[in-house]
């Protein structure tokens, strides 16, 4: 079960890389000036492959997550309400992955019109899941 573990906070870890470091690739884009092409294309190119990356990431860190609460019983049976709260978090993680995923596709498509300021707002909500996830994790609070 140790491996399992370890093998699930690598693989969370890494996609929460990818979580905190793509919405800051779309701060740049929502700042590139219209004429500035080539700039456009590297951070679609960057937004792109990471997105890809952390797609990749993300399918064994819920595996494993699954794993370890399926086959293992981790956060099952009575006082378990974090493992609850926990897997909402996961769930609303998920909608941000793919959201993310809906942002590419618009910049790509060039109809994204939001502005820098709310992609770096937008930056914030995976450090607060994060938060929120190892708090529940760690103490247990319910």
């Amino acid at each position: 079960m140790l491996w399992i573990k370890a093998l699930h906070i690598v693989f969370i870890a890494s996609w929460f890389a990818g979580l905190f470091y793509l919405p800051r690739i779309f701060v740049n884009l929502a700042m590139v000036a219209p004429d500035s092409t080539a700039e456009r294309a590297r951070l679609l190119l960057m937004a792109r492959k990471l997105y890809k990356f952390m797609t990749i990431l993300a399918a064994p860190a819920l595996a494993l997550g699954l794993w370890l609460w399926l086959v293992y019983g981790i956060g099952r049976g009575p006082g378990q309400g974090w493992m609850h709260a926990k897997l909402l978090i996961v769930l609303l993680l998920i909608g941000y992955h793919h959201g993310c995923g809906l942002i590419l596709r618009k910049f790509e498509a060039g109809r994204m019109e939001r502005s820098h300021v709310w992609f770096r707002w937008f930056n914030e909500a995976p450090v607060l899941m994060m938060l929120a996830a190892v708090i529940l994790v760690v103490v247990k609070p319910f």
